[in-house]
């Protein structure tokens, strides 16, 4: 297996640039205006790390990249220029071919469906998801760890929603325990969550959670499997796309062991509109990208960021991106001017290339390339024409993207989603054992106060009893009075007659 991969040429194959397989996991950057090749150069670098049999994932933004599954035709109107520019650069084993597919879709329509969980994304991640502030995302934190210290497991958005309502009735408890709780808080994050359900957040989260394995390996016959990402949907919600791609990212460098320097990377990892995951980005967001993109080309990783403007990338990550294509760059504004002078001052000089005019000045599939060479230094910046593709430049019909999603070694392994009990069914039940247990005591208690009450009026006289005893009451009274006056006249007619 080679151990480079041929990127370009000057015109008549002069100065060809590889790249050295052994140097990509140090990462590397590909910018340029719109309309200047970078998609094309993006193709044809995975295919060049395919047929070394180094796994690829790619987020395909505009729909295209798909077209990877597909060989290039000669019915194309790319062909002549493609084949012009094979010769012009001595490309001699060009040719049209198409290379192992698979496909995925967050909203499981274009692809595979990929699915996380809340509790493997976590609080971080889902705060910059959600938009929180600090505060915010401190009570999201002691929800998470509430979570934790009951076993409850948070797997979906119904989970996570059913949690925070835990967390809202228990927050005088928790304040106590973790600091401050308010229910205007929690308030606040329940907003959050149905914002995003409504741009489609659901639709990551839930089981069976993708597994990483999955995107590693080769085919049959020995080429490296390339992992599209449909993201032409997922960009309208761009938090979404770049929380949920810097996740992934975590995941692999979570997982992988550690496996040093390398012939080759496992995976090369290609961010497409990558100053989206930078955009509005918080300091512990940024060291937390910094972190991973340092340390994961030990996992045998290589990371590619693709953006329109070198000056998008932090210097802190710029840094670690030791491998750089760089096509035109417009200069009609002081910014554009400033990334123009950036761009150029970070290339290796070449006496024979005037690097800050040549950037304004480069044609279509034109570019300045420096690489690291084998040693580990990068090479003198060289300006070269790209090499054309050999799949197909454009996207996919319905037809053609059923049949590679039915026929990839993934199947059906994650199209029917499971709920498990967790969380949301969890705390339900025990509301409802508490609402029963409720209605039971209410119950009970009624029932008490109705014996009471049934007691009460069983110990009360009947009204036979009422007639009769006022009866006799008004007889005893009669008789008394009738012999209280029997008497008053004994006693006075006896006085009358002594007199």
């Amino acid at each position: 297996m080679a151990s480079t991969i041929f990127i370009g040429a000057e015109e008549g194959g002069a100065n060809r640039q590889e790249f050295e397989l052994s140097r990509a996991n140090r990462h590397g950057l590909i910018a340029g205006a719109t309309g200047t090749g970078k998609t094309v150069t993006l193709q044809g670098l995975i295919e060049g790390f395919s047929q070394a049999g180094v796994a690829c994932f790619v987020a395909d933004v505009k729909g295209d990249l798909a077209g990877l599954g597909m060989p290039g035709s000669a019915d194309s109107k790319l062909d002549a220029p493609f084949r012009q520019r094979a010769g012009e650069i001595g490309y001699a084993d060009w040719q049209y071919r198409g290379y192992p597919v698979q496909l995925w879709d967050l909203f499981g329509v274009q692809g595979h469906p990929v699915r996380t969980t809340v509790s493997e994304m976590g609080p971080v991640l889902l705060g910059r998801l959600m938009n929180l502030n600090d505060v915010q995302e401190g009570v999201l934190n002691i929800a998470f760890r509430l979570a934790d210290e009951e076993g409850l497991l948070l797997l979906d958005l119904d989970d996570l929603q059913s949690m925070l309502v835990e967390t809202g009735k228990r927050a005088e408890e928790l304040t106590l325990q973790y600091g401050n709780v308010s229910k205007q808080s929690v308030g606040a994050i329940q907003r959050s969550l149905l914002q995003l359900r409504s741009q489609g957040g659901e639709h990551i989260f839930g089981e069976p959670a993708i597994d990483l394995r999955d995107f590693l390996g080769t085919d049959d016959s020995g080429l490296g499997l390339v992992n599209v990402l449909a993201a032409d949907r997922l960009m309208q919600s761009p938090r979404l796309y770049s929380t949920f791609l810097l996740w992934l990212l975590s995941e692999l460098f979570e997982q992988l062991p550690e496996v040093g320097d390398q012939p080759a990377p496992k995976l090369c990892f290609f961010f497409d509109e990558a100053h989206l995951l930078f955009t509005d980005a918080s300091p512990a967001l940024l060291e937390k990208i910094e972190q991973v993109v340092r340390l994961i080309r030990s996992k045998g990783v290589g990371v590619y960021f693709i953006t329109q403007n070198p000056i998008d990338i932090p210097d802190t990550v710029a840094g670690q991106l030791g491998n750089r294509v760089q096509h035109k760059l417009n200069a009609f504004t002081p910014r554009d001017e400033r990334a123009v002078k950036s761009a150029a001052d970070t290339f290796r000089p070449n006496p024979d290339v005037d690097v800050a005019s040549a950037i304004t000045q480069l044609k279509v599939g034109e570019a300045l390339v420096s690489l690291l060479l084998p040693d580990g230094s990068p090479s003198p910046v060289q300006r070269i024409l790209i090499k054309p593709p050999s799949s197909r430049v454009g996207p996919l019909a319905p037809m053609e993207r059923s049949t590679l999603v039915g026929s990839d070694a993934v199947g059906a392994k994650y199209d029917s989603q499971v709920d498990r009990e967790s969380a949301h069914e969890i705390l339900a039940g025990r509301t409802e054992a508490a609402a029963q247990a409720q209605a039971a005591a209410d119950a009970k208690v009624v029932t008490e106060k109705e014996e009471a009450k049934r007691a009460r009026e069983a110990a009360k006289p009947s009204m036979t009893d009422k007639i009769i005893t006022s009866a006799t009451r008004a007889a005893a009274s009669s008789i008394g009075r009738q012999i209280g006056t029997t008497i008053l006249r004994g006693i006075l007619g006896g006085l009358r007659r002594g007199r």
